[in-house]
């Protein structure tokens, strides 16, 4: 077995984990601002809207020498506004302009031509409106909170409403902070980048959902025992599914990371950005939010209910006492309560979650529950 493969087998077994959700303040002053610098940069330099938006005239040319700089700056100086150029397949050019009405159109043609030497009926001209970015942008609010209004239902009703609550969080998280990027970059916003913002909402709460689902499974009759606190239990779930997160969320980075860097940056394929920006940061910030805040928040929501109130004061007292009477916590947490309390579901193997080191060795089947290994009590 690899490396890799060992360890995803320990953390899942317990043998080993990091407590993700006891450094959730750590968790959250993180996302705090790097949220407040993506709304920051928002207000500040707001999105670099493309032509299908703002509206404004397209210029197609054929096969000609002049480079796609020197092609944005004819363009820029004829028309008084920033251009966008991208060179086509065929080695001709196309040349975008926002913000020009039909007049203003004939007479960049005309400038074009000449600085490119080139005869103004060879280049194609076409006139984009603001409408169809408009209907664009509506349909794309509606699918967007439709679709968390669903999410919610499901969530709720398969999980509990703590949990939709932390994922819907989770998803607002990971838009705010891909539209904030987009702000500071200074990419262009077309199409390509709703369908892309469009598409992390899945890949964000896929890692969600496991994450939830082994949570929900190990917290069945978490208060007929008193090893573990639901927090605990929590941090146990994210340490179990983490190799797996990572290894979807790795997969999946991969080729949108060769779309942006190889595609977009050394090829100069512009249109590429569009739309593996927002998934590269959408995915990344989706991996992000469902291990460092959605379980969390869970977390936070859960032990505010009376029982869980309950069940952590008798975790921590019966460790307390434990430590008093100068035996191993371990023993305490893994032996069978002295009252004959119910014990839990969870593997009778498991280690307290969030504990990193020996202390999470489990004791060895061989020599007894509730013992530790070379002790009898």
């Amino acid at each position: 077995m690899s490396k890799l493969g060992n360890l995803g087998a320990r953390l899942y077994r317990g043998e080993v984990g990091y407590d993700f959700v006891g450094k959730r303040k750590i968790w959250y002053g993180i996302s705090i601002l790097i949220t407040i610098t993506a709304i920051v940069g928002l207000a500040v330099r707001g999105l670099n809207m493309g032509i299908e938006f703002e509206g404004g005239a397209v210029f197609t040319t054929p096969k000609t020498s002049v480079s796609v700089a020197q092609a944005e700056k004819y363009a820029e100086e004829a028309s008084g506004h920033d251009a966008v150029v991208q060179e086509l397949g065929s080695g001709g050019l196309r040349i975008q302009v926002a913000g020009v009405d039909t007049a203003k159109s004939d007479q960049i043609k005309a400038d074009l031509a000449k600085d490119m030497d080139l005869k103004p009926e060879v280049i194609n001209a076409d006139l984009v409106g603001p409408s169809w970015g408009e209907q664009i942008s509506k349909k794309a609010w509606t699918g967007l909170i439709i679709f968390m209004v669903l999410v919610v239902i499901y969530l709720a009703i398969a999980f509990e409403w703590r949990m939709a609550l932390a994922a819907l969080i989770a998803l607002i998280h990971d838009i705010t902070i891909t539209v904030g990027v987009y702000a500071l970059v200074g990419f262009e916003v077309t199409q390509g980048t709703i369908i892309g913002l469009l598409t992390i909402l899945g890949y964000s709460l896929y890692d969600t959902v496991v994450v939830f689902d082994s949570l929900k499974e190990q917290s069945k009759d978490l208060t007929k025992q008193t090893r573990w606190t639901y927090s605990e239990v929590a941090n146990r779930s994210i340490n179990s599914t983490l190799v797996r997160s990572i290894n979807t969320t790795v997969v999946a980075l991969l080729p949108v990371a060769g779309l942006l860097f190889i595609g977009g940056g050394f090829l100069g394929a512009g249109m590429l950005n569009d739309i593996s920006l927002s998934l590269f940061v959408g995915l990344a910030a989706g991996a992000y939010s469902s291990i460092f805040i959605a379980t969390p928040l869970v977390a936070d929501l859960k032990e505010t209910e009376p029982a869980m109130k309950a069940l952590k004061k008798r975790v921590l007292a019966k460790r307390a006492a434990a430590v008093a009477k100068g035996e191993s916590v371990e023993v305490e947490n893994s032996a069978r309560d002295e009252d004959d309390e119910p014990q839990d579901d969870l593997p009778e193997d498991a280690a307290p979650a969030g504990v990193v080191g020996p202390r999470t060795q489990p004791a060895s089947r061989g020599r007894g529950r509730g013992r530790p290994s070379g002790k009898r009590r």
